[in-house]
């Protein structure tokens, strides 16, 4: 049974971090079209950065080079365009990458891109500067202790290693991409230990966020879960309503 909020807030500003593939972008944004929210997903703007400097023929390890990059894009995310199973439109300087930004050329380099203090530093900016407007659920894997510590809810989706790396290989096979799931495992554990063992914004859960490991879980049980701790806020605290 599908759990509705008791009324639609407006302001709301809600985190939701955790490691690759462990559901927040799917459930992030069936969660804030019930609240009637905007959905951010911060990590394809990590993701646009590392297209950018591999387009630019910019080595993925040479630092300055890849800030600069981050300094001067214009990344934009926007309702899909295209029925192809895109969630939004990605586009870099106005160049449509929605589905170049999930290449394997980025999955190997975005973890490295995305450790850098300086880049870091320009996405959270612009991400904070999205969250000032409010009535936001914003995703990714340092929001709720970086990027908004003062968001109004926080939460922690987790699942175990193998279990995300099944999740992602049957996502790329519905777009007729056959990986071997054995790299994808790899990989999964790979980023892992690179975003939890960053020295600028580690993945980790905030002090004061709600963990809900996702393992047995389906997608609507997730998003139940979230709308009853949403009313529990409610209840607690005062929003406009539409």
């Amino acid at each position: 049974m599908t759990v509705y909020p008791l009324f639609i807030p407006t302001g709301l500003i809600i985190a939701v971090d955790g490691p690759a593939a462990s559901g927040k972008t799917t459930v992030g944004l069936r969660f804030a079209k019930l609240i009637r929210a905007i959905c951010l997903d911060t990590g394809i703007m990590y993701r646009a950065v590392a297209l950018a400097a591999l387009n630019s023929k910019i080595d993925p390890l040479d630092e300055p080079a890849v800030v600069e990059v981050a300094e001067r894009i214009n990344i934009q995310v926007k309702p899909a365009s295209v029925k192809d199973g895109r969630s939004y439109d990605v586009l870099i300087d106005g160049a449509d990458v929605t589905w170049e930004i999930r290449s394997d050329g980025v999955n190997r380099s975005v973890s490295e891109v995305s450790v850098y203090k300086g880049v870091r530093r320009a996405m959270t900016l612009r991400q904070q500067d999205i969250a000032r407007a409010g009535n936001i659920v914003m995703l990714g894997r340092d929001i709720g202790t970086v990027v908004l510590p003062d968001a109004d809810l926080k939460f922690y989706l987790n699942a175990s290693a193998e279990v995300r790396a099944q999740r992602r290989y049957e996502e790329e096979k519905k777009r007729g991409v056959i990986l071997d799931l054995s790299e994808v495992i790899a990989s999964i554990k790979h980023r892992d230990v690179l975003d939890s063992s960053r020295k600028h914004a580690p993945l980790k859960p905030a002090e004061d966020a709600i963990t809900i490991n996702t393992d047995t879980l389906s997608i609507e049980q997730v998003v139940d879960r979230m709308i009853v701790e949403v009313n529990t806020v409610l209840r607690k605290h005062s929003f406009t309503c539409d």
